[in-house]
């Protein structure tokens, strides 16, 4: 999951400081800075619904199907795995 969701932040566009203390890598989101560990992109919508309207919004929305009917079954797991297929193939 820690791989799928620094995927899901890097498509997202945060950036990436260093924390000195820490030796992290930091995400810059829209609501705080998290290290990899802490983004919630797979367990949380607040997270995941801004991932899944950047993904409407891309010029390939034939690929976007398949997040759409994730998202018709309420599942955060199911949609959450099509979020991360959709952005594998956008970055090909």
């Amino acid at each position: 999951m820690k791989e799928n969701n620094k995927l899901i932040a890097e498509f997202m566009g945060c950036t990436h400081p260093h924390n000195e203390i820490t030796d992290a890598t930091l995400y810059n989101v829209s609501h705080g800075t998290f290290e990899l560990s802490e983004l919630r992109y797979d367990v949380s919508w607040d997270w995941l619904m801004p991932v899944v309207q950047k993904c409407r919004q891309e010029n390939r929305l034939e690929y976007f199907d398949f997040v759409y009917y994730a998202l018709e079954q309420c599942d955060i797991n199911i949609t959450y795995k099509s979020v991360v297929e959709f952005i594998k193939d956008q970055n090909k």
